[in-house]
């Protein structure tokens, strides 16, 4: 017979012999002493079966990886049967390398698939995966022999054994060992010693209870389990499944064996011999002296190299503290909850880069931040000159730090660093009021929306003004300072430009500042602002939000629209609902709208003594007192009744003086500190 006819002799011998095995397999149990008898496991990954027949789940020279074996038949378990039962008991070895705490672990599998692709390794055992665990979906029951204590999954130790159900949450687990049947005392089991261990698993459909036993080979199987669990599979298993073991490596290594399995799914599994497994490996012997002589050189030879990597790390975290390094005085150790660490905020603004810029302004630019506590707040920089003031206007900062009201926006501290000035704030998720009245075609405020943000701000307002425990002047009051949070609830913030004196005497400051457009005519006059300054800048605040124009408006080459004498020139002609935004397509409650319009132009006269306080704009939103009923060349009576003083000729002077501030000034934006 030629060689040929020989080969082709034996391949069709082989081929028969492995399809006649696996058709008289009975489907119902099956046992391996080795793992070369045909059928042999489905594998994937690491594992492997080595020359003597030892099933090889992992290795310790392998990457971060898993390895898994399965019967390449499925199981029909009969879930709708009442009597779901099945045993299984295998003989399995963990070993470690010498000076390595080893990992992860292996467990024995049921699962509908044996397709583990998108399994991790390291703490999930190549089973399952961040996205899959714990879904109902998995239908699959895992007993987890576990090396390594994963806090995420709750472990209670790194050497436990667990039933795990669509989870690497354990629903019982225990630490490894058993129960002596002579004393009834728990011996611990160190699942990576190397020694062979045996365990059983059974469940029992008709009490729906699993048990898991563990024992070295060398004794009997003890009588008392190491885990009970009431289950009913049934309604996790499928009719059909497969049943295997999976094992993985993580950072740590370890080689996984299996030497032999039984399973039966009907009955009893039947003993394992355990003279006829085969033999794990040897370990590897101790690094001998010549070795430990030579690592000796190695580490002496490197020295010098670890000397200059410190050398450079140390020059890295001096060049890395001048990056952070802050302006910090003695007179500040008292506002220390006030103060962020500017290192805390670099980091939270992403660097202070440009994308996470939410406004920019005249004193400076916005920036979002997210704080190692995970919460969200908005980091205002300011420039500054440290020598002039300074600690008069921190102190200011941190008393506004202690402002606390639902309509102004929280300042939660600031920084100083070399020519900067950073204060914190909440963070509104929403932005500013000035976006959506003037950065959107259509607006998406409606009507009852605007008059909750104007009442919130004069409510606002109505605590800084009198009733926090000294008079706070926020000094740029506009929408692009007013900030909406989740609830398009308006927050008066940006304190930036406020001062603080006590009640009853008066604000020493002359220094210009606010925006243009808000700043009331004695303030562009004098500098001086108080309360009343603050009301014009309100009263241009509500007829803004009203009309859905800005204060200030070019209308063609050489026309400038003030906004409150375009109101006024409605109001005169009897028919100021007319200068009321038209993207609210009249959808507003008349006497609402006409009270803000009304409202805005009192809060906004020349003559401070005619405008109300901020307690009678509340009282006149909250129809507490009634507007008086007078056309607009009575306003300065009507309102110098209630609010007292001031004469003819002083609103006369008032009125020509701020016609002629309005005409001189037209290029200034905003007036800074």
């Amino acid at each position: 017979m030629s060689a040929s006819l020989t080969s082709l002799y034996f391949w069709v011998v082989f081929s028969v012999s492995f399809f006649f095995t696996a058709w008289t397999q009975d489907e119902n149990q099956f046992i391996y002493h080795d793992f070369y008898v045909v059928p042999q496991l489905q594998r994937r990954g690491l594992a492997s079966i080595r020359s003597n027949g030892l099933l090889q789940l992992t290795s310790s020279d392998g990457e971060q990886r898993e390895g898994n074996a399965f019967y390449p038949f499925p199981i029909k378990f009969e879930t709708s049967s009442r009597y779901l039962s099945f045993s299984t008991t295998f003989v399995f070895a963990i070993i470690r390398e010498e000076h390595n705490s080893g990992g992860n672990g292996m467990a024995f599998v049921i699962s509908p698939s044996t397709d583990f692709c998108e399994a991790f390794a390291g703490a999930y055992l190549g089973i399952f995966n961040i996205s899959n665990n714990g879904l109902a979906t998995n239908h699959i029951l895992a007993i987890e022999l576990d090396t390594v204590q994963s806090p995420e999954f709750k472990d209670i130790n790194g050497n436990h054994v667990g039933i795990d159900v669509n989870s690497m949450i354990s629903k019982v687990s225990a630490p490894a060992g058993y129960f002596s049947d002579t004393d009834g005392q728990f011996k611990t089991l160190f699942l990576q010693s190397g020694n062979p261990i045996q365990i059983w698993i059974e469940y029992d459909g008709a009490e729906k209870l699993l048990n898991v036993t563990l024992a070295p080979i060398t004794i009997p199987r003890p009588k008392r389990p190491l885990l009970s669990a009431t289950l009913d599979l049934s309604q996790i298993l499928l009719d059909s499944m497969y049943v295997g073991f999976s094992a993985s490596t993580g950072t740590r290594v370890s080689d996984h064996y299996v030497l032999g399995w039984s399973f039966n799914k009907g009955g009893q599994a039947e003993s394992l011999n355990i003279s006829q497994l085969p033999s794990i490996p040897v370990r590897s012997p101790p690094p001998s002296k010549a070795i430990l002589q030579s690592r000796l050189i190695i580490i002496v030879l490197i020295l010098p190299v670890v000397f200059v990597l410190i050398t450079i790390l140390a020059a890295v975290y001096y060049v890395r503290r001048k990056k952070y390094e802050e302006i910090y005085e003695d007179w500040e150790r008292e506002y220390g909850p006030q103060r962020f660490l500017y290192k805390d905020l670099y980091k939270a603004t992403k660097g202070f880069k440009d994308k996470e810029v939410i406004g920019n302004g005249g004193f400076g630019k916005v920036y979002r931040g997210v704080l190692a506590s995970n919460e969200e707040i908005a980091v205002k920089k300011v420039s500054h000159d440290s020598k002039q003031g300074m600690k008069e206007f921190v102190a200011e900062v941190v008393s506004m730090g202690r402002l606390r009201h639902r309509n102004l926006v929280k300042l939660r501290g600031y920084c100083r660093r070399k020519g900067e000035f950073l204060l914190v704030y909440d963070y509104m998720p929403n932005g500013s009021l000035d976006k959506f009245l003037h950065r959107n075609t259509k607006t998406s405020l409606n009507w009852l929306q605007r008059f909750r943000i104007v009442r919130g701000v004069t409510s606002g307002l109505l605590y800084l003004h009198e009733d926090w425990e000294q008079v706070v002047l926020h000094r740029d009051i506009k929408p692009a300072n007013v900030l909406l949070d989740n609830d398009l609830n308006g927050k008066l913030g940006d304190f930036g430009l406020a001062r603080i004196y006590d009640h009853g005497s008066t604000l020493q400051t002359t220094k210009l500042v606010g925006t243009f457009g808000y700043m009331a005519p004695e303030l562009l006059r004098s500098g001086q602002a108080s309360t009343r300054t603050d009301v014009y800048a309100f009263g241009v605040f509500m007829l803004e939000v009203a009309c859905g124009r800005r204060p200030i408006e070019q209308e063609g080459l050489t026309e400038v629209v003030n906004l409150v004498d375009w109101v006024t020139g409605y109001w005169k002609r009897g028919a100021i609902l007319e200068s009321s935004d038209p993207r609210l397509e009249g959808l507003y409650a008349e006497e609402q709208m006409e009270l803000i319009l009304k409202l805005g132009l009192f809060c906004s006269h020349p003559n401070p003594a005619a405008r109300p306080s901020m307690r009678q704009v509340m009282q006149y939103l909250d129809g507490e007192i009634t507007l008086p009923d007078i056309p607009p060349e009575g306003v300065v009576i009507g309102l110098c009744s209630e609010t007292n003083e001031a004469s003819e000729s002083e609103i006369a002077g008032n009125r020509n003086s701020s016609a002629h501030t309005w005409s001189t000034i037209d290029s200034v934006l905003t007036v800074g500190r």
